[in-house]
């Protein structure tokens, strides 16, 4: 499943230039993850980097967008292929 940006968030900054997709945006209020760019760091890391630099632990899986490791290992060979 892809991640989520809860309420808690403060707005720090850190968490955006960790996404190797590109998945977190600024929103209206708070950071944002797109979901069909989230892959959980799949394909680049072994842990979601957001997650690891959060310092309000406001960053869990989305129980709206439930997807296996391997649905997100096809996510992230789509989003890095070369077009």
């Amino acid at each position: 499943m892809s991640l989520i940006i809860t309420d808690e968030c403060i707005n720090c900054d850190v968490c955006e230039p960790e996404c190797p997709n590109g998945a977190i945006y600024q929103g209206d209020e708070i950071y944002e993850i797109d979901p069909n760019k989230c892959t959980e760091c799949v394909g680049h890391f072994d842990e979601p980097q957001c997650q690891q630099v959060c310092p309000v632990d406001c960053i869990p899986l989305d129980p709206n967008n439930v997807e296996t490791k391997e649905q997100l290992m096809e996510k992230f060979v789509k989003l890095t292929a070369k077009s």
